[in-house]
């Protein structure tokens, strides 16, 4: 087998094991989480919590080399995705990305989003 592909297959493994082991995470503390399915260019991210009012936050979870800018780009594209394709206002979708640690488990995982998502500020033009 190609080593290319050899690797590549070892890295979606350690990408799906990684969003597994996040959500049943998430489940254990009593989080209402469900995977979801890659869909292409339209991707809605790796998990979905549904919370209290009809909201949601949607998980990029990356088992990956750190890069903040592109993963944030990346959540904030899936988020408008999943609010898109359920007919919901993007204000009751929001998204963080979750960055596995090395040698850590879910509960030490870095959680990155932005201080206007944070604080709920408008946005910036």
């Amino acid at each position: 087998m190609d080593p290319i592909v050899k690797r590549n297959r070892a890295n979606k493994r350690k990408g799906a094991d990684w969003e597994i082991e996040l959500m049943t995470g998430l489940r254990s503390v009593g989080e209402d989480v469900e995977r979801l399915r890659l869909t292409g260019a339209e991707d809605e991210g790796d998990l979905a919590i549904r919370e209290d009012g009809g909201l949601f936050t949607i998980v990029e979870a990356k088992n990956a080399k750190f890069e903040p800018g592109p993963f944030l780009d990346e959540a904030h594209r899936e988020r408008m995705n999943f609010a898109k394709h359920r007919g919901i206002d993007p204000d009751c979708v929001e998204s963080i990305v979750v960055v596995k640690r090395r040698g850590k488990g879910w509960r030490q995982a870095f959680v990155l989003t932005t201080v206007e998502a944070y604080f709920g500020l408008d946005a910036a033009e």
